[in-house]
């Protein structure tokens, strides 16, 4: 097994993560403010666990800030950081550069059918941006009918944040225009979270190629736009390939010359709260000094209303894709006592995206409010049984390791108005967090793919599940039809219009009854 280079060890050889199992309000409390007194880099938290990345050596100090029901309440969770950094680099990005032993090559090909899991290279491993980039051009070339690419805007440090537009707009120039339903998805906010940028990707491929081959997506590519954007974070993305890979904000300067960065998904406008952060520009969760102060994400905004006011978009829906610990999140982030106001919507449609992904290879994702997805709620009978009496924003909470305000999540629903918003934090649970093998690229892009697929379905007025299910009804009946006619001629009397039982709608508000032609045996 090949070692880290030495700068790496450097950097990360003493360090390990660790897993706090929370039982009390008063635990909460402590390890929240031992997070704070020495700046700790936490992963990840849940309603079940917290997840902190130290130094060996800190340790000792961590514990000693933390009550003595703590002291035992923790498991490691990787005991070489170094190597599993190491690990997550394509095999040739840290190791000897000279190129590869010639084997025998496979020819090039210009047919535009998706090619295998096994054949597509650049899903094998994770890509840098100096390989996306080029990679979201070619797709452009390739499928001119139906992909665009954009330029969100510009990073702090001057570079473009792209995206693609997939969707087939209708040419007929004498029926009114309406607004473009338009679908945002996103990732990369958070520099580290490598599988958020490659689900996006792997998801936009899947969209492009499967147009003209499926009916179903064809249809969602004729009804919406698919706006698919790998990374907002450019900056932060790079920096993790060149110099840190558990980078996770901006590279914003701040106050303090020596800590930069800003959490994009901290910045945005509404319900913006640094009082947890402000003294503290080293921290990881740091939010500026003034709402938007996030340059990145303020261009973001700002492209987001020029599309709305000016260009005749509607956005009827945003996903935001992060890692991990595999929930599906919706509003509101900034509080658990303040109710969204279409709060069952969001609950149905936060199901829906859970079961397509569970339906896709078996994983579990945890549906609930991003602001419940993030603190605890106390687990004694005392507090279950005030539960079942009290309303959702009744519960009592424990205190949240990070403040929830300012996210991308609240802006886009409460700001913007969009309908159906939601944060999904992919794979994994843990077992490897931010560095989770490049073998997970391609399962993880089928599932958020398959999510985003009953996300347009669900916004189209479908279930989402009948869709497959019409598609090989409607290949069945061809094939039958087909025998059928090889075996006896037909005339016009053979076929007769039969009314069916009313049912709900798969063409949303055009409000079409099911009518189908069956062939009548005389």
């Amino acid at each position: 097994m090949a070692t880290p280079p030495p700068t790496l060890l450097a950097q990360y050889g003493g360090d390990l993560v660790l897993r706090f199992e929370i039982s009390s309000h008063e635990e909460a409390e402590a390890l929240a403010s031992a997070v704070n007194v020495l700046f700790l880099d936490v992963w990840e938290f849940t309603a079940d666990w917290v997840d902190i990345r130290l130094s060996k050596d800190v340790v000792p100090s961590l514990l000693g800030l933390l009550p003595p029901s703590l002291q035992h309440a923790h498991t490691p969770l990787m005991h070489d950081l170094a190597q599993a950094i190491f690990e997550s680099y394509p095999s040739l990005t840290l190791v000897d550069p000279s190129p590869p032993a010639q084997g025998p090559s496979r020819p090039f090909s210009h047919d535009l059918r998706p090619s295998t899991d096994e054949t597509n290279i650049f899903f094998r491993e994770y890509q840098p941006l100096s390989v996306i980039v080029p990679w979201m051009r070619l797709l452009r070339s390739l499928f001119p009918t139906h992909v665009r690419m954009l330029n969100i805007g510009y990073s702090y440090e001057g570079r473009d944040i792209p995206a693609l537009r997939v969707g087939v707009h209708p040419t007929n120039s004498e029926k009114p225009s309406s607004p473009r339903k338009t679908i945002i998805i996103t990732g990369g906010s958070h520099a580290r979270e490598w599988i958020s940028t490659s689900s996006v990707n792997y998801a936009a491929y899947s969209f492009i190629t499967a147009y003209g081959k499926s009916k179903s997506m064809t249809k969602l590519l004729e009804e919406f736009d698919f706006i698919f954007v790998p990374t907002l974070n450019p900056d932060g993305y790079v920096y993790t390939w060149e110099n840190d890979r558990l980078w996770r904000k901006n590279r914003q300067q701040t106050p303090l010359r020596f800590c930069k960065g800003l959490d994009l998904d901290r910045t945005y406008g509404f319900e913006w709260d640094s009082d947890s952060t402000k003294s503290n520009p080293c921290s990881e969760s740091f939010s500026g000094e003034a709402p938007f102060e996030g340059v990145e994400s303020r261009r973001f905004a700002n492209w987001v209303h020029n599309e709305t006011e000016n260009n005749n978009v509607k956005v009827i829906g945003f996903l935001d894709l992060h890692s991990y610990s595999q929930q599906v999140l919706y509003p509101y982030s900034f509080s658990c006592t303040s109710a969204p106001p279409t709060l069952e919507n969001l609950e149905e449609g936060a199901i829906g995206l859970a079961k397509a992904i569970r339906l896709t290879h078996g994983e579990i994702y945890g549906v609930t409010s991003a602001c419940e997805g993030s603190v605890q709620v106390s687990p004694s009978a005392k507090c279950c049984q005030q539960r079942q009496q009290k309303s959702k924003t009744e519960r009592a909470l424990w205190p949240t390791i990070e403040s929830g305000g300012g996210s991308a999540l609240d802006w886009f629903y409460h700001e913007l108005r969009v309908p159906y918003a939601y944060q999904i934090k992919l794979r994994d649970t843990g077992s490897y967090g931010f560095l989770l093998p490049a073998k997970n690229i391609v399962p993880t892009g089928k599932e958020t793919f398959a999510a985003i697929e009953h996300f347009g379905q669900f916004l189209m007025g479908n279930k989402g599940i009948e869709v497959e299910e019409e598609e090989q009804l409607t290949e069945k009946i061809s094939v039958q039809e087909s025998n059928r006619n090889d075996m006896k001629p037909t005339t016009e009397d053979d076929w007769v219009v039969v009314d069916e039982p009313e049912e709900e709608s798969m063409v949303g508000d055009k409000g079409l009854t099911g009518w189908e032609l069956r062939r009548r045996k005389r």
